[in-house]
């Protein structure tokens, strides 16, 4: 099968074709047929950092987590899909699991589910890790009806759907973003976009929340972000985070007694732990999906396989509005 392969971990370029065998199916798990996959920013990582992640696999390697295709080949004990089902996921790239980037991959049956129906192969890509991280957060959180909810990011991969998840639970959905184009993007998903660079966190608390707060805030920007979550969040509130790899006074969070819940939704591939959980996330999110309240925005770059380094290129720039999907 063709793929891209990576022999040393470094810039976009470091990407190389290749010829592999194709993956025999196991147990528990399913050949599929990759359609397309998306690039998120822990595939750059992966390859720019390498081993400084624990995460990382051993050189060469085939990256890509996300994935949407048909499936070819069912392993004994897989009972739920048959050849010829299409089917997405997020379920390689990373340890010992080999990625999306090539025109095959082995998924575990537990980590997948049928592609929503009204969504393309591409579109489909690229809603797993984002869909999955957004939809524990705001689970985590308890987020329910009504509730006032605080997306940081909100145009980002994981801010946009996150949004989207928000509102269709019933909450009334605020968003930050740093540009016009962006802070369009909110507004075009329904929610009430906030302009970071002008307006302060206190004022738009003021604004909005009456000084109380909100009850949710979903943090997709992370980092020494994170007080500004504290400090938008009501009293009791709940912050969610995925990106808490930071030093921090917690004073903040101590005082207006807050929650918080800390995201690494690659946990049960690393891990081979409660994997079932992801399979049945995605499943709910195709329903979502199909009842028209969740469509991942796409940037407008089309890449084939072999232009999976110009891809990881337009990620980094940080000029992408929306998911980076490539063609496989």
């Amino acid at each position: 099968m063709k793929a891209m392969v990576i022999n040393s971990f470094g810039g976009p370029e470091v990407f190389e074709p290749a010829e592999l065998p194709t993956p025999e199916v196991k147990p528990g798990h399913v050949l599929v047929r990759v359609a397309a996959t998306s690039v998120n920013t822990v595939d750059t990582m992966i390859r720019q950092m390498g081993k400084e992640l624990p995460l990382s696999p051993d050189l060469p390697a085939v990256l890509g987590m996300d994935f949407a295709g048909t499936v070819e080949v069912v392993g004994e004990g897989v009972t739920e899909y048959a050849a010829g089902d299409e089917v997405y996921g997020c379920a390689g790239g990373l340890a010992d699991l080999q990625g999306s980037l090539a025109e095959y991959m082995l998924a575990d049956a537990k980590l997948i589910a049928r592609k929503p129906k009204n969504l393309s192969m591409r579109e489909a890509a690229a809603l797993p890790l984002v869909g999955i991280t957004a939809y524990e957060g705001l689970s985590r959180s308890g987020i329910s009806e009504g509730q006032k909810v605080l997306v940081h990011g909100g145009a980002g991969g994981v801010g946009h759907v996150a949004l989207q998840l928000a509102k269709h639970f019933g909450a009334d959905v605020y968003a930050t973003a740093g540009s016009e184009k962006h802070l369009a993007l909110i507004e075009e998903l329904g929610a009430q976009g906030i302009d970071y660079k002008t307006e302060a966190v206190a004022d738009y608390v003021a604004k909005y929340t009456q000084g109380v707060g909100f009850d949710v805030v979903f943090d997709s920007v992370g980092g020494a972000n994170m007080t500004n979550s504290f400090e938008a969040a009501s009293l009791n509130g709940q912050v969610a985070t995925t990106v808490s790899m930071v030093e921090l006074d917690l004073s903040v969070a101590h005082f207006k007694g807050l929650s918080l819940h800390v995201v690494f939704m690659l946990i049960p591939m690393l891990h081979n732990y409660k994997r079932e959980q992801h399979g049945q996330i995605l499943a709910k999110l195709a329903e979502i999906a199909e009842a028209g309240e969740l469509r991942p925005v796409l940037d407008d770059n089309v890449f084939s396989l072999t232009d999976v380094g110009k891809a990881h290129a337009r990620l980094s720039s940080g000029l992408a509005t929306g998911k980076v999907v490539v063609e496989v």
